[in-house]
């Protein structure tokens, strides 16, 4: 069977550290082969050289440092597209659907919020925050009048930090959130969000690595400070799955999305 890839879906692979080696197709000219073009040139004088003809090859532009140019100008179809089909790290393997959802409608949301890689419930469902975790944090945002399927200030665009759920017994590694992140990244440029919610371990890894002093303390001393990824402050909380095992906390998170509510608010007055 011939694999068959467009010069587009090429581009794609090569961006996302996937190689494959396919011949190149060879133009052939609508009145005959290849041999018969070459054969129909005038040969050379004696004496000189056999000349060669020049192949015009497309000089792609730099992309962004970190973020592949493939990445960095796609839409949401386009980028949800990309992430199903992925294999840039072994995440992949646990994957049943990618959790990179497109949205209902392409709007500016103030609120994101990042949680931990998938576990079965959101694999299974192909969306962040599924199930009763998923209500519990419905139930958070709105408490701070938001939601995710609002807009601007009532808008709140849930992901998780990896878009593939880890195959069984093996955790995400450095190396993985950051292959992952380019994903993220485009997110945020679409979504343009003025504050960044990191609910967990993994999604606060990632989202701190600006600040390493920071980075590998434990979550319960992480809260309470405004950090920034990329220009965005981020607030630290608890996932909602911690929240159902350990009520106890869920005190803590509401002074979390506080913090994190004040921070919006001073953000839309400057």
């Amino acid at each position: 069977m011939v694999l068959e890839l467009d010069t587009r879906q090429r581009a794609m692979l090569q961006e996302m550290g996937v190689h494959v080696w396919l011949p190149e197709r060879v133009p052939v000219a609508a009145t005959g082969t290849l041999a018969e073009e070459q054969s129909a040139s005038p040969a050379p004088p004696p004496g000189q050289p056999q000349r060669t003809q020049a192949v015009a090859v497309p000089v792609r532009s730099a992309s962004a440092p970190g973020q592949p140019l493939a990445l960095q100008d796609m839409d949401w179809d386009a980028l949800a597209q990309s992430a199903a089909t992925c294999q840039a790290c072994g995440l992949y393997a646990g994957r049943k659907q990618s959790t990179l959802c497109v949205p209902a409608t392409a709007v500016q949301a103030d609120w994101m919020v990042v949680g931990d890689p998938p576990d079965e419930d959101e694999d299974h469902l192909g969306q962040p925050f599924a199930e009763q975790a998923g209500v519990l944090l419905d139930n958070m945002l709105k408490a701070v009048g938001a939601s995710r399927n609002g807009q601007a200030r009532q808008g709140a665009y849930l992901c998780n930090v990896v878009k593939c759920r880890p195959p069984a017994g093996r955790l995400p590694q450095a190396a993985d959130l950051q292959q992952c992140a380019q994903y993220l990244q485009r997110e945020i440029a679409l979504v343009q969000p003025k504050l960044i919610l990191a609910l967990g371990r993994f999604a606060t890894q990632l989202l701190l690595q600006e600040h390493p002093e920071q980075a590998s303390l434990p979550l319960g001393k992480q809260r309470g400070t405004v950090y920034h990824y990329q220009g965005i402050p981020v607030v630290v909380s608890y996932h909602p799955k911690v929240l159902l095992r350990a009520s106890a906390d869920k005190a803590k998170a509401w002074a979390d999305l506080c913090l994190a509510l004040d921070v919006l608010e001073g953000a839309h007055l400057q």
